[in-house]
Parts: C-alpha cells; structure tokens; sequence
C-alpha cells in the first residue's frame, strides 16, 4: 500500500512539472516581438508634400483698367429753322457725309426778297434826298458870305444833310437785317459729319426753333466715354499733362483693337460709384466706332517701377493674414507679403525678395514648416525630383 501511494506522488509530479514548462514557452512566445521592434519606429518623420515653384522677379508692372465703355461722339447738332416758313427743296440724301457750309436745306424766301428789294429802294431814295441837301447846304454857304441869308438860315439846311445822312444809315442797316433774314431761308451744315434720318420734306411747313430738320454727327475723330475709379484720379490727371494716356478699345465679338487717347476728365467724383467719369478720343476714318456702341477699354494709367512680382495663384488667405509659402531648404516656409496691386494673373507684393522660390501649386497642402520636394517640370513629367543615392 505504502508503495502505490509512492508512485501515485512521482507521476503527480511529473505532470505538474510538464505543465509549469509549457506555460512559460508561451509567455516568452508572445513577448518576444514587443521587444524586437525599434524605438524609433513611432518617431518617423512624415513623407514630403510635392509642389511645383515659381521664382519671384522684380520687373515694371503696368497699372491697367479694363472696363466698358460708350462710343460717344465729338460733337452732334440737331439743326433746326431759325425762322417758320415752308419748305421748297432738299439738297442732300439720308447718311450722307456731308461738310461743313454745305447746302442742305432751302425754305421760301420770295418775301424776305422783297423785303430786302424794298429796303434797297428805300436806301435810294435817301440817298438823293441826301445829295439835294448837300447841294443846298453848299449853296447857302455862299449866300451867307454875301449877306443874303441869316445864319439860322445855314443852320437848318446843315441839320437837313445831318437828318438825310441818318436816313441813309438806317436804310443800310434795314438792309443788312432783310439779308440777314433771306439767309435764314437757306439752311447749312454747322459742321462736317453724317446726316441722319431726314424729317421734312419739299412742302413741309416748319416752325422756328421747334422743328427738327436733320441731325448732323461728327464721326471723325469720335470719343468712347467710360469711368475710372476714384483711386486712379491723380495718375489720369497727370496723364493728361503729357497728351493723355494711352487708350485701346474693341468692339464685343470683334478682334480689331482701337487706339486712342484720354482727353477729358470729368470736374467731380460720383457720389454713388466712387468713380469719375473721362473721354478717350480715337481715329475713326473707317467709320467702324459708331455712336452708341458699347467697347471694351483697356487704359494703362500708370506703371509700377521695380517691384517684386508674383503669380496671383501663389497668394494664400489665411488667418494671419496675406501669406505667400516659400521653398527654402526643402522645407515651406510662410512669409507675410501686401498686395500693392493686382491684374491678371500677376500681383505686385512686398515683403519677399526677389529671387525667392514661391508655391505655386500644392499650397493647399502645406503648413509653416512642412518638408516640400519639387516635381520635375521636365524628363520624368509628373514624378517629383528626389536626390539620387550614391553607390556603396
């Protein structure tokens, strides 16, 4: 009996210590790949942002306004009778060019004719009146002398040649005045230009000053009015010093371009629009600027002398500010720049050097500090340019 309990105790044993070794091949099992791996795996630094660059230039940048305008043109007259009367003849056709003192309309003047008859006859008239009393006055000169008349005798036939000379001078004057009228009735252009639409006719009864006959636009040279912003006043004031500054526009739809210049600035700002309203004036001996059209202007009003010049795309909006992120060292770095002017797709800026090596695209991605690689412009196309390693 004391025997089996001996045995029964040895295989007790035996299991228990089989047992105690399998657990702590397990444990050292799983615990070994905790203690294999690095420190520094956690620390790895993140993967570079790939960016396409731009350098900054310093160059003259043109200050340039690109607005709608208004052909307009120099001068337009509404010619119109100066006296009430019937019209006998045209003398000329609807969109015709026509110069200045060119007959365009006559009016029925037989009664001003006779008027002006009638005055000359009167003139004549006078005038010998004029004469007698001449003669007498020389006559009673002589009678004086040898004491045939009183003095008061020679004093009234002085004063009849004074009265008769007046007489003739008011016939003059009723003369010219009938002239005058006679040549309301023969109606002219005040200036060259194209005549318009032609409202009245052989037979039309029109009034003085009321009816509209033909209007008269002068087309060469025209103006194109448009406005400036109030910020640009001073550089189209000095401009004008100079001859005015230089103008181009283009009829919407059209590839042909006009040059002109600016010559008149308006004397106030629009209260409502902050602007000031200006004329360029343009060649147009082809007739292709015609009143009332709308053009595209572009006027260059200044230029700005040696600054730093950036694409507008590189400029960032962001909570500190303007910024531009600038490549230095592999890293993006973040430059606070000022907007001094902006047009098209390049912005003048201050607070970079010329030179430095500005984000263009990529920016989005990147914050201060953030590792930057170049993509390739060339060769490899869209792969970023990385350092070559050297051979062991």
């Amino acid at each position: 009996m004391t025997t089996e309990r001996f045995l029964f105790g040895i295989a007790c044993s035996l299991c228990l210590a089989t047992l105690l070794g399998c657990g702590g091949k397990t444990d050292g099992a799983a615990a070994a790949p905790v203690s294999s791996t690095p420190a520094s795996a956690a620390a790895a630094p993140s993967a570079p942002i790939t960016v396409t660059t731009v350098r900054a230039q310093k160059r003259d940048l043109p200050v340039v306004i690109q607005t709608s305008g208004t052909v307009t043109p120099l001068t337009s007259v509404d010619v119109k009778p100066q006296v009430s009367n019937i019209v006998s003849k045209v003398h000329f056709r609807e969109g015709q060019f026509v110069k200045a003192g060119d007959l365009l309309f006559t009016l029925d003047g037989r009664s001003d004719e006779a008027n002006v008859a009638k005055a000359q006859a009167q003139l004549a008239r006078d005038k010998a009146a004029l004469d007698d009393a001449q003669r007498q006055f020389v006559r009673a000169q002589q009678l004086l002398l040898q004491n045939f008349i009183s003095q008061g005798a020679l004093d009234t036939s002085r004063t009849l040649v004074d009265s008769q000379t007046a007489a003739v001078a008011a016939d003059q004057a009723a003369i010219d005045s009938a002239r005058v009228a006679l040549s309301y009735d023969r109606v002219t252009a005040p200036h060259s230009g194209r005549a318009g639409a032609v409202n009245v006719f052989a037979g039309t009864a029109v009034q003085a000053n009321l009816t509209t006959l033909v209007t008269i636009t002068q087309l060469d040279p025209i103006a194109v009015a448009f406005s400036i912003p109030q910020r640009n006043l001073n550089d189209a004031l000095a401009a004008l010093k100079d001859g005015g500054a230089p103008v181009s526009a283009r009829i919407p739809d059209a590839a042909q371009k006009f040059s002109g210049r600016l010559k008149f600035v308006d004397n106030a700002v629009d209260a409502n629009s902050g602007s000031v309203k200006v004329k360029a004036v343009f060649d147009n001996d082809e007739g292709k600027l015609w009143p009332g059209a709308f053009v595209e202007v572009t006027q260059t009003v200044s230029v700005l002398k040696d600054t730093v010049v950036v694409p507008q795309a590189a400029i960032v909006q962001s909570e500190r500010g303007t910024i531009v992120f600038v490549m230095v060292e592999g890293k993006a770095l973040a430059k606070p720049v000022k907007v001094l002017y902006a047009q098209g797709d390049d912005a003048a800026v201050s607070g970079i050097a010329p030179g430095d090596l500005v984000v263009l695209d990529g920016k989005q991605n990147l914050r201060p500090g953030s590792p930057v690689v170049e993509r390739a412009k060339s060769g490899a196309g869209n792969a970023p340019r990385t350092a070559t390693p050297a051979k062991p």
